[in-house]
């Protein structure tokens, strides 16, 4: 009987149980990371945790089976300077196949020099690629208060930029959200940052322009 319990292990069969949690660490490990790069509208600001896009995108990437870490590195009131300084330790550290970028909305409302908005969305552009990463960038519009002109000057900015690098480009990140007919019930007390239930809506703007990156 010994014997014969003995045989029935066969030495591919033990070899092959052996490997099974050893592949599917190395598949756990191999899964291609997609960085965010964002401000507060990135960040769940005023969210509870888990309530953001974000998170909302990690939950649709496991329900899709699609094998992607998400890093989160979205900071409340980043503008694309800050982002700029961040963003090479970033690549070094979390090796990002999809790096999308959050970011120029703080720039808009500070009333920052546009020059300097653009000059850093090209160098993180161009570090995420030279990193081997693809590139999204999710535009934003600031309130036509702050100046009509220079309003529209920095909505443009993301599709000049977004050309020039070959990036893809999600022209407004809020569209349906602020300029949508529940726009007045979206937003929190401080009109500018969406609530809970107008994240949905966010990540079904950004869901069509980075899934083909995910790849």
């Amino acid at each position: 009987m010994l014997a014969q319990g003995i045989a029935h292990f066969s030495l591919p069969g033990l070899l092959a149980a052996a490997a099974a949690p050893a592949a599917l660490r190395a598949q756990g490990a191999a899964a291609p990371t997609l960085l965010v790069l964002g401000d507060s509208l990135s960040a769940e600001y005023g969210l509870a945790r888990g309530r953001g896009w974000v998170a909302l995108l990690e939950q649709r990437l496991a329900r899709e089976r699609l094998a992607w870490k998400v890093v989160n590195a979205s900071v409340s009131g980043e503008t694309t300077a800050g982002g700029r300084t961040r963003l090479p330790a970033l690549l070094t550290q979390h090796r990002p196949r999809v790096v999308l970028i959050e970011l120029g909305g703080n720039d808009g409302l500070r009333g920052l020099a546009l020059a300097g908005t653009r000059d850093n969305l090209l160098a993180m552009a161009r570090a995420a690629k030279a990193a081997g990463a693809r590139v999204m960038f999710a535009g934003i519009a600031v309130p036509p208060n702050y100046g009509r002109s220079y309003g529209e000057a920095l909505y443009a900015l993301f599709g000049e930029v977004a050309k020039a690098e070959g990036a893809a480009l999600l022209p407004f990140l809020l569209a349906g959200v602020a300029d949508g007919p529940d726009a007045d019930v979206m937003f929190q007390d401080d009109r500018i940052h969406p609530r809970a239930e107008a994240h949905p809506r966010i990540l079904a703007n950004v869901w069509p322009v980075l899934r083909p990156l995910l790849r």
